[in-house]
């Protein structure tokens, strides 16, 4: 069979779903690492905001070295780490200490989806596709619908066959970045656009006019869906009191589908909404989400909270995009660069300071307060893009 750019396609799209595995699949784990190995929450931190370090600084070399390296390279490099990544989770834990363990396998999780984010866009940008903005919005709705789909198949697989055989299931998933692997060694790929006009420019974005603003934007946009998305499975088994298969079920597949629900609103129906004036009321809606999660006096109110920030938090992460591109129109691609690392940092940032705060404060309040801390990020957000809306206003009475 010969392959064409629609396989191509595909497997920039199961490129995303990885993404979802390397950074889904393991704080389901979180209570059995625990249990099992002994870990801390303090050291569950750890890993966590490790994770989206190490992505950050894949995200600020790619920038620069992306096109020496070449996009079929680099996407072999970012599925053989991944696959290697997710192995480790059940190799590494035996052959090492289990905490070096855990830490050497999301390095190499971390390596993958890292090259992942840097090479996958830009991959699809270049194709030579009709519906090429359909392409795009569909691509990154994947990482939301690949949340769910790990969530589901990973409950359902340790109600069946038990949660002491989590391995076998990491075994299971890294098959996936394993067969896309071989795909991207044999679908033909269209050779990347350079944009001379922006190369080397990454220090001179920070000099344009209201860049600085979606930069923080999307500090918070990362530090809002991975604050909850990281935590949510161990804040359902431990601070509501439900079992591990409620636990997963309600707490990060609730979260899962409203944030793949509500990227699939905006890909078809993003053209027709006042994106700003929609960004600020999902600020109020994750607002109340985090609320609803700490103060909600019964468990199915407080994951219903979850649920509720994962639908107004999807927005975010394209939503920034495309404000700063139209409100940033010299920014170029080198400003996508900076945007997609600042998103990262955000994702280091909430779940350390989740539970930084969580670790300080202790016992069985000690998470809710985490969350509750997780706040100062929608209301920065509804701040800054209020300054957005009036800075846009003044500009059209003028």
């Amino acid at each position: 069979m010969k392959l064409t750019y629609k396989h191509t396609l595909i497997s920039c799209y199961l490129c995303f779903f990885i993404q979802a595995i390397v950074n889904n699949f393991s704080p389901l784990l979180f209570v059995t690492y625990s249990e099992e190995f002994g870990v801390s929450i303090e050291q569950i931190t750890l890993l966590i905001s490790y994770n989206f370090i190490v992505q950050m600084a894949v995200d600020a070399i790619g920038v620069k070295y992306a096109y020496r390296i070449g996009h079929r390279r680099g996407l072999v490099i970012a599925h053989i780490t991944s696959f290697l990544g997710m192995a480790g989770l059940a190799v590494f834990t035996k052959i090492f200490p289990p905490y070096l363990g855990l830490f050497l396998a999301t390095t190499l999780c971390s390596l993958g989806s890292g090259f992942i984010e840097v090479m996958a866009s830009p991959t699809v940008e270049a194709l030579p596709l009709g519906n090429k903005s359909a392409a795009m919005s569909l691509l990154h709705s994947f990482y939301c619908w690949g949340h769910l789909a790990i969530v589901l198949l990973s409950t359902l697989f340790f109600v069946l066959a038990g949660i002491e055989n989590w391995r076998i299931m990491a075994w299971i998933w890294a098959a996936i970045p394993f067969f896309n692997c071989i795909l991207f060694a044999l679908v033909p790929l269209a050779p990347l656009a350079e944009d001379k006009e922006n190369q080397g420019s990454f220090f001179k974005i920070f000099r344009l006019r209201g860049f600085p603003i979606f930069l923080i934007i999307m500090i918070c946009a990362g530090a809002m869906e991975q604050g909850i998305a990281q935590w949510s499975s161990l804040f359902a088994e431990t601070g509501l009191g439900v079992s591990k298969t409620v636990g997963d079920l309600l707490g990060p597949c609730m979260f899962g589908l409203m944030m793949a629900l509500s990227r699939t609103f905006y890909g078809i129906f993003g053209e027709r909404i006042n994106l700003i004036r929609f960004m600020k009321y999902c600020a109020v809606g994750i607002f109340t989400g985090y609320l609803m999660c700490v103060l909600s006096p019964t468990p199915v109110l407080s994951l219903c909270g979850c649920g509720l920030a994962g639908l107004c938090v999807g927005i975010y992460w394209p939503g920034t995009l495309s404000v700063a591109s139209s409100s940033v129109p010299l920014g170029g691609t080198t400003m996508f660069a900076v945007l997609a690392l600042a998103g990262d940092v955000g994702c280091s940032l909430g779940p350390g300071m989740i539970g930084f705060v969580a670790d300080k404060v202790g016992g069985d309040v000690g998470l809710k307060a985490g969350i509750f801390a997780a706040i100062i990020f929608p209301i920065t957000a509804f701040i800054l893009l209020s300054l957005i809306r009036r800075q846009r206003k003044q500009n059209l009475a003028e």
